[in-house]
C-alpha cells in the first residue's frame, strides 16, 4: 500500500474517530448526562438533540468507512495515478466536510441545512459553517463515485 492510501485510511480513521466520540453526545442527548458510577447519572444539557446527535456518530462512521474502504479499492481497481490522486483529496475532503455539517447542525436551529430560515428553525453561523463545505464536497463526492464507476467497469 502506498504512502497516499496510509494517509487516506489514516484521514478516514480521524473522521471515523469523530464520528465514534459522537455516540457519547447521543448518550448524553438521551439520558440528560452520563452516567460515570453506576446508578449515579451526572445531569447537564448538551446542544442537539438525540436524532442529531445519532446522524453525527452514524454518518461520521460511515463517512470514515467509506473513505477508508476507496483507499483499499484503488489499488485493486488498478487506477492512474491522476484519478487515484483525485480520488485522495476529493474523498478526505468529503469525510471531513461531513464532519463539520454534522456536528454544525447540533448547533444550528435550522440543522444546518439551508442557508436562511426553514421548518426546522432560525440560521446562524453554525448553519452556514455546517452547509457551506458540505453542499461543495456533496458535488465533488457525486463526481468522486462516478470516477469509481468509470474505474470499476473499465475493460482490462
Amino acid at each position: 500500500m502506498s504512502e497516499k492510501h496510509k494517509r487516506m485510511v489514516g484521514h478516514g480513521a480521524v473522521v471515523m474517530f469523530i464520528g465514534m466520540l459522537a455516540g457519547f453526545g447521543l448518550v448524553a442527548s438521551l439520558i440528560g448526562g452520563m452516567e460515570l458510577i453506576p446508578g449515579s447519572i451526572i445531569e447537564f444539557k448538551i446542544p442537539g438533540d438525540a436524532a442529531a446527535w445519532a446522524r453525527a456518530h452514524v454518518g461520521g462512521m460511515f463517512n470514515g468507512l467509506f473513505v477508508m474502504l476507496v483507499a483499499l479499492l484503488i489499488p485493486a481497481l488498478n487506477m492512474g495515478e491522476k484519478p487515484a490522486g483525485q480520488l485522495h483529496w476529493m474523498l478526505i475532503g468529503t469525510g471531513y466536510a461531513n464532519t463539520v455539517f454534522y456536528w454544525a447542525a447540533l448547533l444550528a436551529p435550522n440543522r444546518a441545512l439551508t442557508f436562511a430560515d426553514n421548518v426546522h428553525g432560525a440560521s446562524n453561523l453554525w448553519a452556514i459553517v455546517g452547509l457551506l463545505p458540505a453542499l461543495v464536497f456533496a458535488v465533488i463526492a457525486l463526481i468522486a463515485v462516478s470516477i469509481l464507476m468509470r474505474a470499476a467497469f473499465a475493460k482490462g
